[in-house]
């Protein structure tokens, strides 16, 4: 069927002015990667705030069963550092994506911490002392790499925020569609303190999402907001109450990971790549890309099960197909 699709995407976009040929490489590129996706659904639940001195422990990923089938959470669990970004974070993120953009059933991807107070402190900077000038520069690379493939997942992403998100740390969720912060939660684009710039995104996704004046005031001072201010700003979608147990922001964002699982996979996933790919463009190419984004779930069986269930007044049960 995927091939089919793309025939008639390709063949659709071709119709279109030359200036939108834009629309039929991204949607043409979308389908080749899910041609080659896999199944790998076969993860065991773990539980949350295990800590470990062990590097293989930085990273915990889970991916939820029964009713909750087809969400996945990533957790970073690095107590000891404030799940600042190493080396090897970077590494088993990179896994961890390459995993989720196989498997077919993945719906959607909740990003959180395990560390109570903290969702990512920025770089390692103890690590980052360590290494010679001439390595600073690829791992930096290396880092917004991973932060670039985490903002190119086909399916939703949330950012659980419930402790400090600064640098780094805010920059991955930032990549994020979705975030959800604490209102005891604490963010910012902290690097000219270090006299360096946002290297992983943050100059280009913060005015993006809260505007150009507002970002340059943020990044240009340095300045740390909590999850209410950051609510009012824009820079989260929702602000929460913080509970007794510090993970506010993981139950609000897994309940909303909840609301998207039952809706067609392939829509939510088509939704999200006209929305990305159309606000770059201008609203010409942006329609077109959308038409394109259409045609993709006009000749599905999940359509079918949509209108099928409506007309039996039933809950639809979307397989992805």
């Amino acid at each position: 069927m995927a091939a089919a699709v793309g025939r008639s995407s390709l063949w659709l976009t071709s119709r279109l002015f030359v200036d939108r040929d834009r629309a039929r490489r991204v949607t043409a590129s979308y389908l080749c990667c899910r041609q080659q996706r896999g199944c790998c659904f076969n993860r065991s639940i773990t539980a949350t705030r295990q800590y470990s001195s062990d590097s293989r422990d930085d990273l915990k990923v889970r991916y939820l069963d029964g009713e909750d089938a087809g969400i996945v959470v990533v957790g970073i669990n690095r107590p000891k550092a404030k799940n600042s970004i190493s080396k090897n974070l970077v590494n088993m993120m990179f896994e961890a994506v390459e995993d989720i953009k196989k498997n077919n059933k993945v719906r959607s991807v909740i990003l959180s911490s395990l560390v109570p107070g903290i969702f990512c402190a920025g770089a390692d900077l103890k690590e980052r002392a360590k290494m010679h000038q001439s390595e600073v520069g690829p791992f930096v690379s290396k880092a917004r790499a991973l932060i670039t493939e985490l903002d190119n997942l086909s399916v939703p992403t949330i950012a659980a925020i419930d402790g400090a998100a600064l640098g780094g740390g805010l920059e991955m969720a930032l990549a994020c569609d979705i975030r959800i912060a604490s209102s005891s939660a604490k963010m910012g684009l902290v690097e000219t303190k270090l006299a360096i710039i946002p290297g992983a995104g943050g100059t280009q996704r913060l005015p993006r999402i809260i505007g150009v004046s507002l970002a340059k005031e943020l990044i240009f001072t340095a300045r740390i907001v909590d999850g209410k201010e950051a609510g009012r700003l824009g820079l989260v979608n929702h602000s929460v109450e913080q509970n007794d147990s510090g993970d506010a922001a993981y139950l609000y964002a897994l309940e909303l990971a909840r609301q998207i699982n039952p809706q067609g996979p392939i829509a939510v996933r088509m939704a999200k790549l006209a929305i990305n790919q159309g606000i770059e463009v201008d609203l010409s190419t942006g329609l077109a890309i959308e038409e394109a984004c259409y045609a993709q779930v006009i000749p599905t069986k999940d359509r079918l099960e949509g209108l099928a269930a409506f007309k039996e007044k039933r809950r639809p049960h979307y397989k992805g197909e």
